[in-house]
């Protein structure tokens, strides 16, 4: 794993290793999870879905992770910097795949939704596609009922 990765999640671990620091429903795979959608967002794929362009980060998490911490693992995921996109797609991929060794399935809600998004714009890298200009929601599961 990446040296900042691990940095990132040793400060944020240690820092909600104290129960006044926890909200309602933390897990402490959320914190993978929200370290994915920094990722994310530094990376800023040009052929992720327009509305998708940034994932939305937990208003609970953020307000609940500390000034100090917040801006110091900004600071480490901001200098991972990736000759390409699909370098930068891998090494996501990669920290999805160990975050997942690290929690039951029952707390994988989070990173599992972030990785299904994450397979799906890797999924357009793979066979060339750009990203649509809209998201078909016919094609969703809502739609099918």
């Amino acid at each position: 794993m990446h040296e900042n990765i691990q940095k990132a999640l040793s400060l944020w671990h240690r820092h909600f290793a104290k129960e006044e620091n926890r909200y309602t429903e933390f897990e402490a795979s959320d914190i993978e999870y929200f370290i994915g959608c920094m990722l994310y967002n530094h990376f800023n794929f040009t052929k992720a879905l327009p509305n998708l362009k940034t994932m939305d980060l937990s208003y609970d998490f953020l307000t609940n992770c500390g000034d100090e911490e917040y801006t110091r693992v900004k600071e480490l995921i901001d200098s991972i910097v990736f000759d390409d996109e699909g370098q930068a797609l891998e090494f996501l991929q990669g920290f999805i795949s160990h975050a997942k060794t690290l929690y039951s399935p029952s707390e994988l809600y989070l990173i599992n939704r972030l990785e299904k998004h994450i397979d799906s714009l890797a999924q357009r890298y793979e066979l060339g596609l750009d990203a649509p200009s809209r998201v078909d929601f016919s094609a969703s599961l809502f739609a099918r009922r």
